[in-house]
């Protein structure tokens, strides 16, 4: 999916690139698989925020995603949609019995090809196959950590996962990231990788883009005052005045681990994505 780059009409125009769209097909959602996204503006149930710089924002609906893909009859693919909710494009399949779904689109699908689910599929992008039954080597993505619970890892834009080995009954995947994790061999993944490359190539360009995505204006704590900020105070241009930068309520920010080492989940985990 090539960018499209602008002539410098006006200092926005200047560095901004948009996503071309070519691999769209079909411009507007399936009724039956969209429902309503209330908005929260970062606020709690209490009405508290929570997460800051949130508001605003254009009015979009959320898209029905099977990320589960279970066993089923022969699906084919009606279009390639853009999903507002995720950085990857979406594909509305439609099965034999005429039950439309929407799955994560990959790398290779286009519309009037045939995806299969199940242990006898073949190994071709948007197919889904137990672990087991998918060759070391793969590339994959949509990865489940529980049989059944559908796809949780790997789902962004361009990313995919390579299934390393299978023994005793578990497979051992790289993550993009680079972490490499133990998955039980039943769990289901999907074969390809996910479509939409070249998202992380496109340059916003001008403030009213992240405005119509529902994100607000950050002040940075250094131009705050003492009273405001940990960071806040001085004369000019001021370090941060800590061993490390903080969040305004005095917290460790900015790159400070917060995962628990005894975690539940530290036994699946080969190696960690920052090991050298």
């Amino acid at each position: 999916m090539p960018t499209i780059k602008y002539k410098p009409t006006t200092p926005s125009r200047r560095h901004m690139s948009v996503p071309s769209f070519e691999e769209i097909t079909k411009s507007t959602p399936e009724k039956s698989l969209i429902v309503i996204k209330k908005k929260h503006a970062g606020r709690n149930a209490n009405g508290k925020i929570t997460v800051r710089h949130r508001g605003g924002g254009n009015k979009v609906k959320y898209r029905i995603i099977d990320f589960r893909r279970l066993d089923t009859e022969a699906a084919t693919v009606v279009g390639i949609e853009y999903d507002p909710n995720r950085s990857a494009y979406i594909a509305l399949l439609e099965s034999e019995s005429g039950v439309k779904s929407y799955i994560i689109a990959p790398v290779g699908l286009s519309v009037g090809d045939k995806v299969f689910s199940g242990a006898d599929a073949d190994i071709k992008p948007g197919n889904t196959l137990p672990l087991a039954n998918i060759p070391v080597g793969t590339y994959v993505h949509n990865i489940e950590l529980h049989p059944g619970k559908g796809g949780q890892l790997v789902r962004s834009a361009g990313v995919a996962a390579q299934l390393l080995s299978k023994e005793n009954g578990t497979a051992m995947i790289r993550l993009p990231s680079g972490e490499v994790r133990i998955v039980p061999m039943n769990c289901k993944a999907t074969v390809g990788q996910v479509g939409n490359i070249e998202h992380d190539t496109v340059k916003v360009g001008k403030a009213g883009k992240t405005r119509h995505k529902g994100i607000r204006p950050t002040v940075r704590g250094s131009v705050m005052n003492p009273c405001d900020h940990p960071h806040g105070g001085g004369e000019g241009k001021s370090p941060v005045g800590h061993p490390g930068p903080l969040t305004p309520w005095g917290k460790p920010a900015l790159g400070y681990k917060t995962r628990k080492h005894k975690s539940r989940t530290e036994q699946y985990i080969v190696k960690h994505r920052n090991a050298k």
